[in-house]
């Protein structure tokens, strides 16, 4: 009874996920179910993939866990796709490459990107990713050499890498599917599956033929729409910069001794700074990083909007409001003509010149469709010599997404007031 049993737990280990975007994902293997069913995998489904893009496109509510299986699903068709075209993919190797691409974004914290360099300073949420990975693969047994190898880059086949982190990855491919989706803004959407279909290698490298030019042009294309009309919108900026000065008061306050709520994770790393090394010396600091999500830091700035320091509690009740603040974008750095008047319109309502940089802020935002120089993407022509996609398009504007975007912005708090 007991043998039988323990052979139906194994056997169940084989999943089908309904997915709304792929239709469905298959969990392959019992490595690639273990991890999933990981604490560190499940977290992410407490963690939005967009953060606070919800505030501008109210569809926006999908998670890093969603994303993390749309990437795996697109990693195992890519290398079926590959096998299909002669190259030999050992079960390993398949098996590896899934894993490190399930795993690719375990090192996020709280709204991700936002509050990166708030939440953990210098830190990059790769270094964390990696830690985590180590941590599983200890208590795995050395099962994800394959795939630890191929996220770092070292393993000696180097497309495996590319498929990972790249301009033409699988992570690049699902985000833009998936937020397109969610969001609403169709513009984003990429033909993944004809994209993959056109994957080669060639000299070790992970190539697009000819005839997949189009695709190639449409994904770059998408990919520059996307973040100006989502990843970069100026009302998610303004609410970012919002939840950014959130985060730099409660340090501020924490440092000189003020009692702040926040559950037992969030309070350490409020009141402390780590380092890389942490991560490895400290046992419980990665299982206390586990424990941080998008709702300790909501639940944290629920309970501060009646905190009686006036700068945290008005940007809070601000955000959750969704009463945001002024953003007005520029071509150049904004100078003293722009921002010595919204220093004397914020001063009379109240504003301490010790407290203006909670609510007057500048900033940029960058937006590089594509890497030339520093990530190419291949193009196998017909003759079989290799182009960048640059040169092999006959579409002007493609030379053009290998120039920079920077614009300036500028955001301020228009209806502040901190006057009693």
């Amino acid at each position: 009874m007991f043998i039988t049993f323990a052979k139906k737990l194994v056997l169940n280990k084989r999943k089908i996920i309904n997915d709304p975007v792929y239709g469905f994902i298959s969990i392959a293997s019992d490595l690639l179910y273990d991890l999933v069913d990981h604490p560190y995998f499940q977290r992410l489904r407490r963690i939005r993939q967009l953060g606070l893009a919800d505030i501008v496109y109210p569809g926006a509510l999908h998670t890093r866990f969603h994303h993390a299986l749309g990437a795996m699903h697109l990693m195992s068709q890519a290398l079926r796709t590959l096998q299909e075209k002669g190259h030999l993919i050992w079960e390993p190797e398949m098996e590896g490459a899934q894993a490190a691409i399930l795993l690719h974004d375990l090192g996020h914290g709280p709204f991700s990107h936002v509050l990166e360099s708030v939440v953990i300073p210098g830190v990059p949420h790769e270094a964390i990713t990696l830690a985590m990975m180590k941590d599983l693969n200890r208590h795995l047994n050395g099962r994800l050499d394959i795939a630890i190898q191929m996220f770092e880059g070292t393993y000696p086949r180097r497309f495996y890498h590319q498929m990972i982190s790249s301009q033409l990855d699988m992570d690049r491919m699902d985000y833009l599917n998936r937020d397109s989706f969610y969001t609403g803004v169709i513009e984003g959407s990429i033909g993944a599956d004809r994209l993959i279909k056109m994957l080669d290698i060639s000299h070790d490298q992970l190539v697009v033929e000819e005839k997949g030019l189009l695709s190639i042009e449409n994904f770059l294309h998408a990919r520059r729409l996307m973040y100006w009309q989502v990843y970069l919108h100026k009302t998610l900026l303004s609410a970012q910069a919002m939840l950014t000065q959130i985060m730099h008061r409660a340090r501020e306050l924490a440092a000189a001794g003020e009692h702040l709520f926040a559950t037992p994770d969030f309070a350490l790393f409020l009141n402390n700074r780590f380092t890389l090394e942490d991560f490895y010396n400290q046992p419980d600091l990665l299982t206390a990083f586990n424990g941080l999500d998008d709702n300790d830091v909501w639940a944290s700035v629920k309970g501060w909007k009646t905190h009686k320091d006036p700068v945290l509690s008005t940007l809070c009740q601000m955000l959750l409001d969704r009463n945001l603040f002024k953003i007005t974008f520029f071509d150049e750095p904004p100078g003293e003509e722009v921002l010595a008047p919204l220093r004397e319109r914020l001063t009379a309502r109240g504003i301490s010149e010790t407290d203006m940089r909670y609510f007057l802020i500048t900033g940029e935002t960058t937006n590089w469709a594509y890497e030339k120089e520093q990530d190419p993407i291949r193009v196998k022509m017909k003759r079989g010599n290799l182009l960048d996609i640059a040169d092999a398009s006959d579409i002007p504007t493609i030379e053009a997404l290998t120039k920079i975007v920077r614009k300036y912005y500028v955001c301020w708090g228009k209806n502040v007031s901190l006057r009693g």
